[in-house]
């Protein structure tokens, strides 16, 4: 079995445990049996054991959302109404329950790193799919920024009992509206002497060249 597969194969099989174990190593140790893989194997496949398998799964989610969104679903969309398709997507993905649990794993301190890597991770997927360019300190921003839209809405969602999860969607609108205004005042600023002036300092700041260099770089 490629390892791709057998990775795959271990995080559908651990759905089938998390809603009663969580990310635990019982659920690795029930989904490594139920997959057909080896202990030693999924020991390689996630080294940390249960926080790695859950998060392999947060991973595998978003690159769904990317292959989603390279279809034509996007096509016709203004700005704002893609970035909040991409959401969309990524919750139409998720196992709620998956979620609900590594959401109580990640608050853990110990694991407190890993959760805030992982919405990270989702709201950067989500600018990169959308292509986005930016080199300086909007680079952090806007994901910084994004990724308070979606953990909200991953809250919000958690709790939603709406049909068809409009009231999750609704709630999404208002948020993404709320984002869009900060970036209209922004561009306002842009020609201002003193925003310039004011912004001056943070002109050093660059995007990480590469997922290794994170926080950033300088010139």
């Amino acid at each position: 079995m490629e390892t791709t597969d057998a990775k795959n194969a271990v995080i559908d099989a651990a759905l089938a445990h998390v809603a009663f174990d969580g990310w635990s190593e019982a659920t690795l140790r029930a989904a490594l049996a139920d997959a057909g893989v080896s202990p030693g194997l999924g020991r390689a496949l996630f080294p940390r054991g249960a926080v790695d398998l859950a998060l392999a799964y947060h991973w595998r989610g978003d690159a769904r959302m990317v292959e989603r969104a390279a279809g034509n679903e996007l096509d016709g969309l203004r700005y704002s109404e893609k970035v909040a398709a991409l959401i969309r997507f990524r919750l139409e993905e998720a196992d709620r329950e998956a979620v609900r649990r590594g959401s109580t794993l990640f608050a853990l301190p110990q694991h407190a790193g890993d959760g805030a890597r992982a919405v990270w991770h989702t709201a950067d997927s989500i600018w990169q799919a959308l292509g986005d360019t930016s080199d300086d300190v909007n680079w952090y921003t806007k994901r910084a920024t994004l990724s308070g839209v979606y953990a909200a809405t991953v809250l919000f969602w958690l709790g939603d009992d709406s049909a068809g999860n409009q009231a999750t969607w609704d709630f999404l609108d208002r948020r993404i509206a709320g984002v869009m205004r900060i970036e209209m005042v922004k561009a306002k600023c842009a020609g201002n002497p003193l925003a310039k002036a004011m912004a001056a300092p943070l002109s050093w700041i660059r995007a990480p060249r590469t997922s290794q260099d994170m926080p950033g770089r300088t010139q």
